[in-house]
């Protein structure tokens, strides 16, 4: 069973399932979305002869600290074409979520025309029918879906459908002061593994820069184990098989990357836990690196302002490990959706919006802004920062997530409480390992596979 038909089976079940990644809306109930008479054909509205709305609303949580660059290209779109768009604001994606479930309980009064969307809880929608599919929407806004990155624009893409375009798609990347790497004698280019990080980088790190930590792990409330894949998978483990169900937290390879993360804050000391935002650690010059999204990049960028730039930031593709040194680096972000049951002139207007925001000159406008990763193959990159520049040729070595981190309700909450005992309490990891696996197991049994069948 490949990953998409498996969504289907999943957001089939009654509303106990919901996913965890995101704490967005239950699936389940009335799957009729409001004004609608019936389920949407995969290639969805016919635009003929329908002209568009003259104003939407765009629900968005402005990821990245973006809503002044959005706006930005709304004015220009509403300059060029006369539609208007109100840009509402939310504080998260689980935000636009809750609000976006709120409205159709409601019986779909104030909703948007279109909203943001993670890759790991759109098809929650799509499972209530509250979406729709954009073949024809795209073919009326005359947008070249090839143009889109393909492992994007893939995430979005079920039953002959496709339900969303990728707008501030992002990777984790291994962000750095440059004083301290200077500082240590250590190389700016290339790629290193994390035993030569281990090994030789932090070592010296720490003897040049008084000790301090040589890295930082970021906050465990936020996205510990989209981060942690990348030792799992350079150590040839993983929190389950790819494309899979089949569970391998207590896996040799698993095993040995949860030992390292743990070794490198009380064996070997060269890491710290970061309580709240290691970006703003390593401003403090509290570590000379972390990992971040490279969508936290204007956001670091703008504390290092506030602090007097007191170094220059630089950036590495993630590091591999002993058993892979590629394939190493899952992708996150969001894409836009174009919301079902309101009248088609919205909907025509949300399309011909999502051209324009998504244009392959504003979507490197997007990314010079936020340091999300440009989503067309046809933009120029060639004058984004050096960091950007880092991110947009790692997206080209990705790995979709594990299915039991994005797919397991409560999987990844799980995951960061073991990682949370291993980083601050050091707690055994072969017994950490196995509970986790065991309640990923429970999980799984109790409320997956019910409904695979």
């Amino acid at each position: 069973m490949d990953r998409r038909k498996f969504l289907a089976f999943t957001g089939a079940s009654a509303g106990a399932l919901t996913l965890a990644a995101c704490a967005g809306p239950s699936v389940g109930g009335d799957s009729t979305p409001a004004g609608a008479d019936s389920p949407i054909a995969n290639n969805g509205p016919d635009f003929t002869g329908v002209t568009p709305a003259k104003s939407i609303d765009f629900w968005s949580s402005n990821p990245g600290g973006s809503q002044a660059v959005t706006q930005q290209i709304i004015d220009a779109f509403t300059a060029k074409t006369g539609i208007a768009v109100n840009l509402v604001a939310a504080s998260s994606y689980e935000d636009v979520a809750q609000k976006f479930q709120a409205a159709q309980a409601a019986g779909g009064s104030g909703l948007p025309a279109l909203l943001t969307l993670s890759d790991v809880w759109w098809f929650r929608f799509y499972l209530n029918d509250q979406i729709i599919p954009l073949g024809n929407a795209l073919e009326a806004a005359q947008i070249d879906a090839s143009d889109y990155s393909p492992i994007f624009f893939g995430d979005y893409t079920y039953d002959g459908g496709q339900w969303g375009v990728p707008w501030a798609r992002s990777t984790p990347l291994f962000y750095y002061n440059k004083q301290h790497w200077a500082d240590a004698g250590l190389p700016t280019d290339g790629k290193f593994t994390w035993d030569q990080f281990a090994s030789d980088f932090a070592p010296k790190l720490m003897q040049a820069n008084g000790g301090v930590p040589a890295f930082q792990w970021g906050s465990i409330s936020g996205y510990a184990g989209w981060v942690e894949q990348n030792l799992l998978w350079g150590w040839g483990g993983g929190w389950s098989k790819k494309d899979s169900f089949d569970l391998t937290v207590t896996d040799a390879g698993t095993t040995k990357a949860l030992q390292f993360t743990e070794d490198s804050v009380y064996k070997d000391k060269w890491a710290g836990q970061s309580a709240n935002d290691s970006g703003a650690d390593m401003v403090a010059l509290a570590a000379s690196a972390t990992i971040e999204s490279a969508g936290s990049f204007a956001g670091i960028k703008k504390s290092l302002a506030s602090a007097g730039d007191p170094f220059e930031l630089g950036a590495f593709p993630l590091p591999g490990g002993p058993a892979a040194t590629s394939g190493v680096c899952p992708t996150g972000g969001t894409g836009l959706s174009i919301v079902a049951g309101i009248p088609v002139e919205q909907q025509l207007a949300a399309a011909q919006f999502i051209a324009f925001l998504t244009s392959a000159e504003n979507t490197v406008t997007f990314s010079k802004a936020t340091g999300y990763i440009p989503v067309r193959k046809s933009a120029n990159t060639s004058s984004l920062d050096p960091i950007t520049q880092v991110a947009v040729k790692q997206a080209g070595d990705t790995r979709s997530q594990d299915w039991a981190r994005v797919y397991l309700p409560g999987g990844d909450q799980e995951m960061n409480k073991s990682i949370q005992a291993l980083t601050t309490t050091q707690a055994d990891v072969k017994s950490t390992a196995s509970a986790l696996q065991t309640t990923l197991q429970g999980i799984y049994t109790s409320q997956v596979k019910p409904y695979l069948s």
